[in-house]
């Protein structure tokens, strides 16, 4: 209770802060719809010379882009590590993190949250209505339930691969640029991942496990039943990845040296 009372806390700050600006929460909401419309209007212009790729058509392409974005959203609301190792290791701040009575990781993610870009699942949850609609999907009663556990089994692995990058600072204090490498790899679970090569697809599934966050889950509600294990298996693989990610950081965080070394 008192890490989920300090969480509302620093929303509530964060909120206060952030509407005291509202032209540039308004412009952060513009640009990222505009990145969001960019994605969605190549897959468009891909169908324009195709009906099918892989055998999937395009509102099913479509579909998983929609819902690739709900835990992409969740992610980079809540856990905004980008610049971890500049920020903290390079520039010393992690050491007043160490001073608080809190967890570390939570201590970072409270500080680094991006709460407006939430919309970004609002555009999701839009997408997915226009394409399934198209394609004449229906929902039983237990499906939400399952969206919302595969949403977040989504986010955790998005969270915990992140984690895992940010992690190397504790033993590497240089800048590093492989965090927007795996942004780009990131966005390959955006795309039906039968269009890959085996060993890409295998990569994708069990090593960076970034289908988990896109095609997968959104095959269940796609009812691709050649795809339900992996479906199923999305929240499982979240709890995985993310439990192994803060084993890691607390490792890094004994291994931590400190800003004056």
């Amino acid at each position: 209770m008192f890490y989920l009372d300090l969480f509302f806390q620093y929303t509530g700050q964060y909120l206060k802060t952030k509407f005291q600006y509202r032209a540039n929460f308004f412009l952060s909401f513009v640009s990222d719809l505009m990145a969001q419309a960019v994605n969605l209007i190549f897959i468009l212009l891909v169908f324009n010379h195709t009906s099918l790729i892989e055998g999937w058509n395009r509102d099913e392409i479509v579909f998983i882009y929609g819902f690739f974005l709900v835990p992409f959203a969740l992610f980079v609301s809540f856990f905004n590590i980008w610049d971890f190792n500049d920020r903290y290791i390079v520039k010393g701040e992690f050491d007043r993190i160490l001073t608080r009575p809190i967890h570390s990781l939570f201590q970072v993610v409270l500080e680094k949250m991006e709460l407006e870009s939430l919309l970004g699942a609002i555009t999701g949850f839009i997408i997915m209505i226009y394409a399934g609609s198209n394609l004449g999907l229906s929902l039983t009663w237990y499906d939400p339930i399952l969206f919302i556990l595969m949403a977040l089994g989504g986010m955790l692995v998005y969270a915990g691969i992140f984690i895992i990058l940010a992690s190397i600072g504790f033993w590497s204090d240089a800048r590093t640029s492989i965090m927007p490498l795996m942004y780009n790899i990131g966005n390959y679970g955006r795309y039906p991942i039968n269009i890959y090569h085996p060993i890409i697809r295998f990569v994708l599934t069990w090593v960076l496990p970034f289908a988990y966050v896109g095609v997968y889950p959104a095959a269940y509600f796609l009812r691709r039943s050649e795809w339900y294990l992996y479906s199923f298996f999305t929240p499982v693989m979240g709890l995985i990845v993310f439990i192994v990610a803060v084993c890691i950081w607390n490792i890094g965080v004994k291994k931590y040296r400190g800003a004056g070394n």
